[in-house]
């Protein structure tokens, strides 16, 4: 079962008592040269993150345990891939691993490393359709196998009782066993996120369209005026 922080508000100690718990923070990336409205909205974001988290902790226990996608190790030289990964998770990280939480691996080397990849090999922008489709399914494999890797990890690293911390992009299509109680945070700062970048995308493409409306235009026979 997962809830969704801010539409429950008061989880109580004794509903969620024996159980184990995740609390997954949607991983978001401050572009490396973002425009200022988007800092700001990204900036409030893990502001509202580190309110939410620290709620949670005071009303069901302290996390022990953290996870973060990409870092296939653990301890200090995790903490210091995770500073240059992201700034913002690393100080949400920082405070809790002072307080004594523990920076687990999530990732097998091995495996992200094909992933990452097969992504970039789609991310060329393939021509033949056969190559493509060779590329696509070997991404498909590679995604499913690092899903399967991490999703075993957390199931055998997070013992009863425990709380953990997981902070990974959101569309993971990772499945949770059944028995960890998730709690999804999702402050008002992520739909701020979502809906900019729905906008920008829609003004890209009206630009776009009146780019190519120009194009025609511009290209267009003129007509015979004799």
């Amino acid at each position: 079962m997962s809830q969704e922080l801010g539409k429950i508000e008061k989880p109580t100690t004794e509903e969620f008592k024996s159980s184990r718990k995740l609390f997954y923070v949607p991983l978001i990336f401050s572009p490396r040269e973002p425009q200022v409205e988007l800092l700001d909205k990204v900036t409030r974001y893990w502001q509202q993150v580190e309110e939410h988290l620290a709620n949670l902790e005071a009303k069901l226990g302290n996390a022990r345990i953290i996870f973060h996608e990409l870092v296939p190790v653990g301890g200090e030289i995790a903490l210091k891939t995770i500073q240059e990964l992201s700034e913002d998770s690393f100080q949400i990280i920082k405070s809790r691993v002072d307080n004594g939480a523990k920076l687990e691996p999530l990732e097998d080397r091995e495996l992200l490393a094909e992933f990452m990849d097969w992504s970039r090999c789609l991310g060329l922008g393939l021509q033949s359709h056969k190559a493509f489709t060779v590329v696509y399914e070997a991404y498909t494999k590679a995604q499913e196998a690092r899903n399967e890797f991490i999703s075993k990890k957390i199931n055998e690293t997070i013992q009863k009782e425990d709380i953990a911390i997981l902070l990974m992009r959101e569309g993971h299509k990772i499945h949770f066993p059944e028995d960890i109680e998730l709690f999804y945070i999702a402050p008002p700062g992520l739909d701020e996120i979502k809906r900019w970048v729905r906008e920008q995308e829609a003004e890209f493409e009206k630009q776009m369209a009146e780019a190519a409306k120009n194009t025609e235009a511009d290209t267009a026979e003129p007509e015979d005026g004799n």
